[in-house]
């Protein structure tokens, strides 16, 4: 994992970012930089994230990027210690990976779906029980976890993406319940529709023309959605946040 340099804490406090791709998660730190929070972008591949940091440089926001492989529970235990010493208190942790691996049910082994499952379930009680961890004792903080269709409804060739994305959207219920009453808040965004990406570009002939007419979920405008939840009085706090375009049947 990469050394965290220590500097002046953010007077909004910090955000960490587990799964900060290309996509909808890069669009998250970019929303809550321009915010004015620090924001820290963890994925395995930090390298990756030279562009985002360098646009963030640029714009005079603070974005860092961090290596760490989130189903490696002394990892996910540095990243969170190395942020609060040296930073100042976690505002917001945001739960961002995916795992969307498309497979049939002979085709499952039993290594894949265990990965399948550590990278989108058993990593994110790991990132939920670390940030509770530290906001807790604030009784103060944010914890935002993406969800997806798979979420909801297994669907014929995604049985392991189901099954861990059940799976993590139970332990996000739970933490909510558990913390809420500690002001800590919980959410979950469930993404039932396609996200305009490349890869979204690449393999669906007809993407460019749902990109055209509004019909693929922004990403830009999905990380503001993520602001708003951080942003909501306490009075009326969402759990479940389902988004889909215009486009999109329920």
């Amino acid at each position: 994992m990469s050394d965290l340099a220590i500097e002046n804490p953010s007077a909004k406090g910090a955000v960490l970012v587990i799964g900060a791709g290309d996509a909808i998660g890069s669009a998250i730190c970019r929303r809550f930089a321009r915010e004015g929070y620090k924001v820290f972008a963890a994925r395995r591949n930090p390298e990756r994230l030279t562009q985002l940091v360098e646009e963030a440089n640029k714009q005079g926001w603070s974005i860092q990027a961090v290596a760490c492989d989130a189903r490696q529970e002394e990892q996910i235990e540095q990243v969170f210690a190395s942020i609060e010493s040296a930073h100042g208190p976690l505002e917001v942790v945001v739960f961002n990976i995916g795992a969307n691996v498309p497979m049939s049910v002979l085709d499952t082994d039993s290594r894949k779906f265990r990965k399948i499952w550590e990278m989108a379930c058993y990593a994110g009680f790991l990132t939920g029980r670390e940030a509770a961890k530290y906001m807790l004792p604030r009784e103060k903080g944010t914890i935002i976890f993406t969800g997806a269709t798979a979420s909801v409804r297994g669907a014929s060739g995604f049985g392991a993406f189901a099954s861990a994305k059940h799976g993590l959207r139970a332990w996000a219920q739970s933490m909510a319940r558990e913390l809420a009453p500690m002001n800590i808040h919980v959410a979950h965004v469930v993404i039932d529709a396609p996200v305009d990406t490349a890869w979204i570009h690449e393999n669906f002939a007809n993407a460019d023309s749902l990109a055209e007419n509004d019909g693929l979920v922004e990403p830009e405008e999905l990380a503001s959605l993520y602001l708003t939840l951080h942003q909501q009085h306490r009075s009326a706090w969402t759990f479940e946040m389902d988004v889909r375009p215009w486009v999109e049947q329920w």
